[in-house]
């Protein structure tokens, strides 16, 4: 025995465009879509430039530079790094910093260990360990003199650190290393 099928007629519940297709719409949903629609595209916007500004390492705001009081050293480094990737610190001596033919350089303990000291070039002559840190002695006879340390952070944070000319003012300061 075969059924019959049902003939009900459906019922549109959308209005039609043209009267031709049917459109389901909810425009207080689709408001909400564009509001956040337009907060993601400000967001990544301004991820973007801070990125390229340097706030995550490698741009104009992360550069940092200090000087000595006295002007026995300038100190230019990254105040903004990245773990496991490689900077460079230079170190420029003024007049003063040579002493007997020689420049005397006290770098403390956390940067060689916290920021990963790789390298020290030109090779100081002489290294001493003591007082919580490390000091470098180089030939210099006139100025400009300069010392770059090669470094590579190991894991984030923020790393405080001391480095001077020994019988001179010390230069603190500190870097922040994001993952």
């Amino acid at each position: 025995m075969v059924t019959k099928p049902s003939t009900t007629p459906v019922t549109q519940s959308a209005p039609r465009v043209n009267s031709e297709i049917e459109v389901g719409e909810d425009l207080e949903f689709q408001r909400k879509w564009w509001r956040f629609e337009n907060f993601a595209w400000i967001l990544f916007t301004l991820i973007i430039v801070l990125d390229v500004a340097g706030l995550f390492g490698r741009g104009p705001i992360a550069k940092a530079e200090s000087r000595s009081a006295d002007g026995t050293i300038d100190v230019k480094y990254e105040r903004i790094e990245r773990t496991d990737s490689p900077s460079i610190l230079t170190i420029e001596f003024g007049p003063s910093a040579i002493q007997d033919g020689k420049i005397k350089l006290y770098i403390s303990e956390s940067l060689v260990k916290g920021l990963g000291t790789q390298r020290v070039v030109p090779a100081p002559t002489e290294t001493t360990v003591g007082d919580g840190g490390l000091t470098y002695t180089f030939p210099a006879s006139k100025t400009p003199a300069t010392v770059d340390l090669a470094l590579q952070p190991s894991g984030p944070g923020i790393y405080h650190f001391t480095i001077g000319v020994v019988n001179a003012e010390p230069i603190q300061a500190k870097v922040f290393v994001v993952p």
